[in-house]
């Protein structure tokens, strides 16, 4: 039962909350242990509180992902996890959860209690309002961003990253209802019924939107941002950044994939590597001034 319960929180998905990292790393305290130390900390707490609200998501949809090809083999949805065993560790896990992200700080518990708020409203209503189901799952990557730069207290965070979040979030959200609607194809609405509400043309407009307000938003921060060194260093990430979303666009129109994101991110090589040459290359621009220093 518990490998049941460990497997339906998604532990897979947990991968989504490294995005508690950015104020650590773009505030430049990799240096810091007790920055790193409450960043990880902050990390186990928000994979803890999102384990249960997908265990709430899943008690609430458990019928419709019955009809789902991939989902009705979900612990839930397959009956290898008992409802009430489910619901019992969701309320225990978000309680604890919400108690550990006050203890680390004040401001971090505020904004974990609000993810927890905007997640149970998504389940509840806004999953079935065109538009603002794919808006809300942005916010959510922006509540974690701004949860990491919280519990470390950051000094130079740029703005420009909560604008690059949301829209590099809207991307993989907007891809994730193209590929539902091609995969679930006329049954799409049974499984989803916000998916009758979009077609593919609507999708493939608002992805070709939001790829480009990515690039110019992340382009100009490399260089706009007050966080980022002033010779344009930055701007060296860029061609990671562009390859790394045509990479994504064509896993998901010509391989059909994307309705895990985590799954097709580490599962396809040249995206990993992409992902990892963007952090290194990262890292090296912010703190090689320092490192430059210890040698000096």
């Amino acid at each position: 039962m518990f490998k049941q319960l460990i497997r339906a929180m998604r532990p897979k998905q947990w991968a989504k909350n490294v995005f508690v990292f950015a104020g650590v790393v773009f505030d430049g305290r990799l240096a810091d242990m007790r920055a790193v130390v409450n960043s990880l900390a902050a990390f186990v707490v928000f994979c803890l509180i999102s384990g249960a609200i997908y265990l709430l998501n899943d008690l609430a949809d458990i019928e419709k992902d019955r009809q789902h090809p991939k989902k009705r083999f979900r612990p839930l949805a397959s009956g290898a996890l008992s409802p009430r065993v489910a619901l019992a560790a969701a309320v225990v896990i978000l309680v604890l959860g919400l108690a550990a992200a006050f203890w680390l700080d004040p401001v971090f518990g505020a904004i974990a209690a609000a993810y927890v708020v905007l997640m149970l409203a998504y389940n509840a209503i806004l999953k079935h309002v065109v538009i603002l189901d794919v808006m809300t799952v942005a916010a959510g990557f922006v509540l974690r961003v701004a949860a990491g730069a919280a519990v470390v207290h950051v000094s130079r965070f740029s703005p420009w990253l909560y604008v690059c979040t949301t829209f590099v979030a809207l991307f993989i959200a907007i891809n994730k209802r193209r590929h539902e609607l091609v995969l679930l194809a006329d049954g799409a609405a049974n499984h989803r019924a916000i998916l009758d509400q979009y077609t593919p043309a609507l999708i493939d407009d608002m992805s070709s939107l939001v790829t480009t307000a990515t690039l110019v938003a992340y382009s100009t921060y490399t260089f706009a941002a007050p966080n980022v060194p002033e010779n344009g260093a930055m701007m060296l990430t860029i061609p990671y950044v562009l390859y790394g979303i045509f990479r994504y666009q064509y896993l998901v129109r010509s391989r059909n994939q994307g309705g895990a994101p985590e799954d097709l991110v580490l599962g396809d090589w040249p995206l990993i590597i992409c992902c990892l040459l963007w952090a290194a290359t990262v890292v090296a621009v912010i703190y090689w001034p320092g490192l430059m220093r210890l040698f000096s």
